[in-house]
C-alpha cells in the first residue's frame, strides 16, 4: 500500500472524516515500516520519518478544528 505524504496546504483543503481516515492509514502503513525495519527489509527508512511528520500535521489541523483524535 503506498501512503501519500501530505503537504500543509492539501491538509488544510481536505475533511474532518477524510483527515481521521488517512490518520488511521498512515498510522497503519507507520507499523509496517517498523516491522520491516526491525526484520532489516526497509529499503528506504526515511519514509518512517516522513510519515511521522505527515501525522503530526493532521493532528495539528484536527486540533486547530476543535477536533479531539487520539
Amino acid at each position: 500500500m503506498k501512503v501519500a505524504i501530505l503537504k500543509k496546504n492539501e491538509i488544510k483543503e481536505m475533511p474532518t472524516e477524510e483527515l481521521i481516515k488517512k490518520v488511521k492509514e498512515l498510522r497503519m502503513e507507520l507499523q509496517k515500516l517498523r516491522l520491516r525495519k526491525e526484520l532489516g527489509t526497509l529499503d528506504n527508512p526515511g519514509k518512517i520519518r516522513a510519515i511521522r511528520r505527515t501525522i503530526a500535521r493532521i493532528l495539528t489541523e484536527l486540533r486547530s478544528r476543535g477536533v479531539k483524535y487520539d
